[in-house]
């Protein structure tokens, strides 16, 4: 009697636990890999420059961009980004959106602009201090790099830091 007690606990909490994935499965899935989207539209968002003007993503309609998420407090931001200095420099016809994540706890607009204060970086920096770009795209590991086509279509992504051969990856992929 015992045994046929646990076998039916287990039964039916397999049956359970099978119904439960079957319901959740569509809300919870994992985004697709780096490189396997299906150019679905990009989140439009605001966020703001170094004078404090809002700039859109659409700003840049037909032009393909390459945004990135970043902080000053994240280590693997600040080793990745004298790859994307060199890959702006390199690459004129794309648009560099770095954005930093700027939550006014973790990340201000003094702690942010007093980091780039000591570095010789060229790109644009763009702050997104309604949260509205990181929230749009779902960026809460930093860093986190989206490659967005001329026609605002996303190419691919990558969560995590990207290596300068990552990077020129992403742009290929982008400038097909």
């Amino acid at each position: 009697m015992k045994k046929l007690i646990i076998t039916a606990v287990i039964l039916v909490f397999f049956i359970g636990a099978a119904l439960l994935y079957g319901v959740l499965k569509e809300e919870y899935a994992p985004a697709p890999a780096a490189g396997q989207t299906d150019r679905s539209p990009a989140p439009d968002f605001t966020v703001y420059d170094e004078e404090g003007n809002a700039v859109c993503l659409s700003d840049f309609a037909g032009k393909p961009v390459v945004l990135n998420f970043w902080a000053s407090w994240c280590y693997y931001c600040k080793v990745e980004m004298p790859d994307f200095n060199e890959a702006f420099l390199r690459n004129p016809d794309v648009q560099f959106m770095m954005v930093n994540v700027t939550d006014g706890r973790q990340e201000t607009l003094s702690s942010a602009k007093r980091f780039l204060e000591g570095s010789d970086y060229d790109f644009p920096v763009f702050y997104d201090t309604d949260l509205d770009a990181a929230s749009r795209y779902g960026a809460s590991s930093l860093p986190m790099t989206f490659f967005i086509d001329e026609n605002g279509g996303l190419v691919t992504y990558a969560r995590g830091m990207l290596t300068a051969e990552g990077l020129a990856q992403g742009l290929s992929m982008l400038l097909e």
